[in-house]
């Protein structure tokens, strides 16, 4: 997984785009060959921003990329495009893209959108770096697999006192620790629950 580029355009309806802010990682591609993909970045990212009508979001594969676009709209008539590799999910990318619109729109004074040359959003490079990683993207999806781990910890964890020979109703029947009461809620949990079980 890779993100090459991270643009944020100003993307005025029905007008030619401009290019704010950009970050990019081109150590990828053959020297000789960076200056061209540069340019082919820069072109596609102002290209997909124009087409992508304010207030939606859109993701475009050419080649062996996909650029996510979301073109916010409203006062400041932002959008911010990334570009990245197929294997790049959804969902972070997008994640991403907001976070950089709402960073750059509490730094940038919109008046400054006129001379995008003296526009210095560093944290563009930041964010390029940062969320090569998409988890760190998208908190949900760095807790869901959190969540994924714990499940496969919790699944090992069973398998391995079952494959002892031990199962949990004989651990239940001898364990010190139960009281009788305790050992009869549990029989009679499993005989509810058995009847309910499909499999």
């Amino acid at each position: 997984m890779k993100i090459f580029s991270l643009s944020i355009i100003l993307a005025p309806p029905a007008k030619a785009c401009t290019t704010l802010a950009t970050a990019s990682d081109l150590s990828s591609f053959p020297f000789y060959q960076r200056g061209s993909v540069a340019e082919f970045v820069a072109f596609f990212s102002k290209t997909i921003a124009e087409r992508t009508p304010q207030g939606q979001r859109q993701s475009v594969q050419e080649n062996a990329y996909t650029a996510h676009v979301y073109n916010r709209g409203g006062a400041e008539q932002l959008a911010a495009v990334l570009i990245c590799d197929h294997e790049y999910p959804v969902r972070p990318a997008f994640s991403l893209l907001t976070k950089l619109l709402d960073d750059f729109t509490a730094k940038i004074p919109q008046s400054s959108f006129g001379n995008p040359s003296a526009i210095d959003f560093p944290e563009a490079t930041m964010y390029l770096q940062k969320y090569q990683d998409p988890r760190q993207a998208d908190a949900i999806m760095k807790v869901q697999q959190e969540l994924d781990e714990t499940k496969i910890v919790l699944h090992k964890t069973i398998e391995s006192v079952l494959q002892r020979g031990e199962k949990i109703n004989d651990l239940v029947d001898r364990s010190q620790a139960l009281s009788a009461q305790s050992k009869m809620f549990y029989k009679t949990a499993k005989k509810q629950n058995s009847c309910c079980l499909i499999m």
